[in-house]
């Protein structure tokens, strides 16, 4: 904050024209002349907040008492800086001040509007201290206090333990859980495969961006758009209307629903400016959803209804915490937007994507630890639908109860894997929201004719796209660590069937398998390399391909191939058709996504 302090004999000023969309209201019996004034021309900057308007008292309180005015005035005041805060920012903090001043000095305190341009007419006394300047900054205990939270275990009838007091003897997993969140225990960590395997797919971290973003090479490609599709299909699953929507990545700062959700979001935020405007890169799909759904026109027929973009989202997460497919400043988020009448069916609703997300996870082999972060007044007023969304869990849950009003949401559900590492990972989450309705201004007409906010449910069923496929990873660490042979499942494999000739002279036949295999929309690649059989074999098994076909003499002479499948280490011969109608069983329900890859791999680079 920078202030510009005139101890003026007299001044006065005059309204011209809005300097932004919606500036300031006037009032109508605003005091516009003043006399033996001390005026602050007051410049609010992007690093501040409303913990500084304390710091900025003292300084005021100090020049008050030097040079005795009889009145002060906060005159906003634009240009003692380039780094200007937001308006919505600015118009909180010099409101703030405002108040703080009013109550707390010992002369009459008055504001100018902000938002307008002036002209004003000033008559300084020319004293030595009637012309200072002050820069106000935040000192050390004026920085962001911790949110306090008390922490429970819930257990499915009900009870509230603390944590300290629970018995973990069949749950380990939430011990696990327990000791990170409750206790802050730093965990033991380790060699994680999952970076391995992100390796061999082609997850890379991009060296010539900021560090955290991603690059994706062929292989990973498939991954990221199969599972981008997948969640597509399993929003549409719940059984309720939902619409795809498809929006931009960066919102203005002076937009006020914008800023306030920023502020709600905490300090994981991606700024730039462009031509002197502050933007913030979005962090999940909130601001585009809710921007384009506060123009429809909603009728409580229409009720729930479901909103999904997979959007780019940018977190700036702690450099020391970056993890490849698991914490990246980056990420891309199925984010699924479910619009109800009232908390009675958002909860109804909120049950609905509970199972699914939990159905999810079990196609995978896993199972969920849940942390429930739930407001202390949701806690007191709704404790049986808590307990109705407990006992749907797979054992008690941990819970962490935060004071009311801090957040726009009442419950936001995080959902655990314990990795190869002994470590929790969040995948899945799910909130319920009580406040952006009203603070982007989405209604609906009720059945009175009435307009009504509706309570919007927040969910990423299977999580962020990479994170999603981190677990696919980590299960398949976990099969190494049982001493299985690790795979992915068939659907997001890169390539599904990899088919190799014994040696040139069945390149045809070879050939003819693959153009069956393909026309059916399955991954399928061919080794035509001048390779011994040995090594092709090996280097597709290297590659986790779920099916290694071998065609030699033998085969051209019965019409027919050898099939090694890798999930059972299985070796089989069969028809061609027959392989592709076993595979197209196996995938039924999941997309079919093109291949990234030429079709031979005597054309590839090697990446």
């Amino acid at each position: 904050m920078r202030i510009l302090a005139i101890h003026a004999k007299t001044f006065s000023y005059d309204i011209v024209k809005p300097a932004i969309e919606e500036p300031e209201n006037i009032n109508d019996d605003l005091k516009k002349e003043f006399e033996n004034v001390l005026v602050l021309f007051t410049t609010i900057e992007n690093s501040d907040d409303v913990d500084i308007v304390n710091n900025a008292i003292v300084e005021i309180d100090n020049l008050i008492k030097q040079i005795k005015p009889t009145e002060v005035l906060i005159y906003p005041y634009a240009h003692l800086s380039t780094d200007l805060a937001s308006p919505v920012k600015a118009v909180e903090i010099l409101n703030k001040l405002y108040d703080v001043a009013s109550k707390s000095l010992q002369v009459p305190v008055y504001k100018a509007p902000f938002g307008w341009y002036k002209s004003f007419k000033l008559e300084c006394y020319g004293h030595p201290l009637s012309e200072l300047s002050r820069t106000i900054t935040r000192g050390a205990a004026a920085q962001r206090k911790p949110i306090e939270k008390r922490y429970f275990i819930m257990t499915q009838d009900g009870a509230l333990v603390k944590p300290e007091e629970f018995d973990y003897s069949n749950y380990p997993d939430l011990k696990i859980l327990v000791d990170k969140e409750v206790y802050g225990k730093e965990l033991e960590g380790g060699e994680n495969r999952v970076n391995d395997y992100s390796a061999k797919f082609g997850f890379e971290w991009e060296p010539m961006s900021d560090h955290g973003h991603m690059r994706y090479n062929p292989p990973a490609v498939v991954l990221m758009d199969a599972v981008a599709r997948y969640s597509w299909q399993v929003a549409k699953s719940l059984g309720i209307p939902v619409f795809r929507v498809m929006g931009t990545n960066m919102f203005n700062l002076r937009a006020k629903p914008v800023y306030e959700h920023a502020v709600l979001f905490g300090d994981r935020l991606y700024e730039l400016e462009v031509d002197n405007e502050k933007y913030v890169l979005r962090y999940a799909a909130c601001h585009q959803q809710f921007a384009m759904i506060k123009d429809w026109v909603i009728s409580y027929k229409d009720l729930p209804f479901g909103v999904f973009e997979v959007a780019d989202s940018y977190r700036l997460e702690q450099r020391g915490e970056l993890n490849v497919l698991f914490r990246t400043r980056k990420f891309y988020m199925p984010d699924l937007h479910i619009l109800t009448r009232d908390l009675s069916e958002a909860v109804e609703v909120a049950k609905k994507v509970q199972a699914k997300i939990h159905e999810e996870a079990a196609k995978l082999g896993r199972k969920y630890i849940a942390l429930y972060n739930v407001t202390e007044d949701f806690l007191r007023e709704n404790r049986d639908k808590l307990m109705e969304f407990v006992r749907n869990e797979n054992s008690p849950v941990l819970i962490a109860v935060l004071p009311a009003g801090i957040y726009y949401w009442v419950i936001n559900v995080e959902y655990h894997i314990i990795d190869n590492l002994k470590r929790p990972r969040e995948i899945a989450t799910f909130q319920i929201d009580i406040g952006n309705s009203r603070r982007f201004g989405i209604t609906y007409t009720d059945e009175n004719g009435e307009k009504k906010y509706p309570i919007i449910i927040h969910t990423a069923i299977i999580g962020s796209i990479e994170r999603y496929i981190y677990m696919v990873f980590d299960t398949a660490a976990l099969m190494e660590k049982q001493g299985k042979v690790p795979y992915i499942p068939t659907w997001l494999a890169p390539i599904q069937v990899r088919v190799i000739p014994v040696s040139k002279e069945y390149l045809d036949y070879a050939t003819k398998v693959y153009e069956e295999i393909a026309k059916h929309g399955i991954r399928v690649d061919m080794d035509d390399r001048d390779l011994s059989l040995g090594k092709k074999i090996r280097e597709a098994a290297m590659n986790w391909i779920p099916y290694i076909v071998v065609v030699g003499q033998r085969e051209v002479e019965t019409n027919t191939i050898n099939v090694k499948i890798r999930i059972n280490n299985d070796q089989r011969v069969m028809k061609t058709e027959d392989l592709v109608k076993h595979i197209l069983e196996e995938i039924k329900g999941y997309p079919q996504v093109e291949s990234t890859l030429p079709e031979r791999l005597s054309i590839r680079p090697v990446f």
